[in-house]
Formats: C-alpha cells, sequence, structure tokens
C-alpha cells in the first residue's frame, strides 16, 4: 500500500513539474485602474493557489476557536459524568452445537 502512495505522490509531483516546465511564457494579469502584472503563468497559478489556500484557512479560525472555548469549557466531572454512558458490546451467548 505504502508503494502505491509513493507512486501516486511521484505522479503528482512530476505532473505538477511538467505544468511548470510547460508554461514558462510570460502571462499579464489585468488589475483595477490600469494596473496589470507580468509573470509566468505557473507563478500566478501559485499565487491564486497559495491565496485560496490562505484564505480557507482565514475563514476556518472562528469555527476553530469556538471549538476550543467548548472544549475548555468542559470540565473532568462533564467528562467522567458521560463515559458510563459508553457500554462495552456485549457478546451473546449461544448454547453449542450438538456434534460439534
Amino acid at each position: 500500500m505504502r508503494f502505491f502512495v509513493w507512486a501516486f505522490r511521484a505522479f503528482v509531483f512530476f505532473a505538477l513539474f511538467a505544468f511548470a516546465l510547460n508554461n514558462q511564457q510570460d502571462a499579464v494579469m489585468r488589475l483595477f485602474f490600469g494596473q496589470e502584472w507580468r509573470a509566468p503563468m505557473v507563478f500566478i497559478v501559485l499565487v491564486a493557489f497559495g491565496a485560496g489556500c490562505a484564505f480557507g484557512v482565514v475563514a476556518m479560525v472562528p469555527s476553530w476557536w469556538k471549538h476550543r472555548r467548548e472544549a475548555q469549557r468542559l470540565q473532568p466531572t462533564d467528562i467522567q459524568s458521560a463515559a458510563p454512558l459508553i457500554q462495552p458490546a456485549t457478546i451473546p451467548e449461544h448454547p453449542p452445537r450438538d456434534g460439534l
């Protein structure tokens, strides 16, 4: 299984590397008020990907803080009182079969 995971990672790396090599020509990104940015296309795609990842992390921060406050609010007594609600699974006993 590990071999397939590493093979998949190698495939993704080489596919992205080939993408970068094939897109070395300059691209122009036109911004507001006549501003423009000239850079190789692979850099523009990389910056867009990084900005999307950063936006996703920043968007998740309030949810993380909410869950952290909730976890800190719980007392150890609350966790211990919830423990008896979880019962171990019981295996029903069957009478032995004749002849086995």
